[in-house]
This record gives C-alpha cells, sequence and structure tokens, in this order.
C-alpha cells in the first residue's frame, strides 16, 4: 500500500527485514511437562506488513477530525480510510471522457487520476480483517468484514476493468458430462482421457489482478 505507518503513509507496504519479534512455542520435553522456548526469529514478511497496517490504521482514526476511537469505527470509517489511500496510488484509471477509457495500455500520457489498484485494497483488507481480531476485536462486529465495505471493493473492480479495459468475470464452470462406462467394455467417457480439463472446466484465474497489486504495491 502506498500509504505508511504513522506519519508517513507511503510506506505502508514496504517490508522490514529488521522488525523481530519473540515467538514462543511450548513443547513438553521428557518428564513431567517441562516446557522449552524456541529462539527468537524475525516474524514473516505478511505478519510484518500486516503489524504496519494496523498501526497505520490507528493512526489515521487518531488524526481523523473528530478523532475515532476503534469501537465507534464502522464499515464507512473504513471506506473513508480506503479513499484516502488513493492519493497515494500508482494505478491509472481513465476516466469516462478519456479518450484511453477501456484501454489497458494508452500510447500516450492523460492526465487521469492515480488511484489503489483493486488487488492492493483487497489484499490490504484481508490483513486488517484479520489483525482486528487478533488484537481482540469480535468477529461478528469486524468492521473490515462488512457489507458495505464488501460492495465498495466489488465497485472498485468493477470501475478499474471499464476504465483499464481488464476483464474480471469469472469464467462459467462447466459441468461434468460423464456418462456411466461398462468396466467390462473399458469405453472410456466422452470428452477424452483422464485427466483433461476440457470435461470438468476451469474457473478463471483472478489473479491478473494480485499481479498487478504486485507492481502497485500498497
Amino acid at each position: 500500500m502506498d500509504s505508511g505507518s504513522g506519519a508517513n503513509p507511503n510506506s505502508i507496504n514496504e517490508g522490514s527485514s529488521s522488525a523481530t519479534a519473540p515467538v514462543l512455542m511450548d513443547s513438553q520435553q521428557g518428564g513431567a511437562g517441562e516446557l522449552s522456548s524456541s529462539p527468537a526469529h524475525p516474524p514473516s514478511r505478511y505478519e510484518s506488513q500486516k503489524r504496519r497496517d494496523w498501526n497505520t490504521f490507528l493512526q489515521y482514526l487518531k488524526n481523523h477530525k473528530p478523532p475515532l476511537t476503534l469501537s465507534r469505527c464502522s464499515g464507512a470509517h473504513v471506506i473513508e480510510f480506503l479513499k484516502y489511500l488513493d492519493q497515494f496510488g500508482k494505478t491509472k484509471v481513465h476516466v469516462t471522457a478519456c479518450p484511453y477509457f477501456g484501454h489497458a495500455n494508452p500510447p500516450d500520457p492523460c492526465s487521469c487520476p492515480l488511484k489503489q489498484a483493486w488487488g492492493s485494497l483487497d489484499a490490504l483488507i484481508g490483513r486488517l480483517r484479520a489483525a482486528y481480531e487478533e488484537n481482540g476485536g469480535r468477529r461478528e462486529s469486524n468492521p473490515f468484514g462488512t457489507r458495505a465495505v464488501r460492495i465498495y471493493l466489488r465497485e472498485v473492480r468493477g470501475g478499474q476493468a471499464k476504465a483499464r479495459g481488464i476483464p474480471y468475470e469469472k469464467k462459467k464452470r462447466k459441468r461434468p458430462t460423464t456418462t456411466a462406462v461398462s468396466a467390462a467394455s473399458g469405453t472410456q467417457p466422452p470428452g477424452g482421457a483422464a485427466g483433461d480439463d476440457s470435461s470438468g472446466g476451469t474457473t478463471a484465474n483472478v489473479g491478473t489482478v494480485t499481479a498487478a497489486a504486485t507492481t502497485n504495491s500498497l
């Protein structure tokens, strides 16, 4: 994400290999339940990023006018936070009046705004949703998992798909057309040999957006 922890929102998604946190693992050794702990090791990149995102959101609530507490935070405040992050985005999103509307790779620059890529926002919400519950929040009151946030992300995805000419729709899964096969005849079901994907069908790989999120990381 382009927003950073604390006063520097631009570093929200920058990795930090220096951050470390001891992780204790209890295990029984031999006799009467003796406990030992593993040596401290740095957290994973995901855990470090989740911690930075969480601190950044808390700082956003603190700087909010009027200031907000986490207990009063709603889905509407989460959407407001996502819109705030758009100012640090790196993804060109063409407006309807732009001659390059619907072109993923326009030949010339234009004055359309830069925003956060949908994949980046979606990944951010996933990390914040997990961090909320890890910090004592209840799942049923999680503001990052509300219907309003899901609808907003869906609208951002659809809007960016039209503006940049990227199809995000999933392919319809084909129903298997296998018929009863006689073991004595050894006949294969229609659709080719075993392992042929043509009979079962596959869902579309929506990871195109995730790949875009990597290049337009938060």
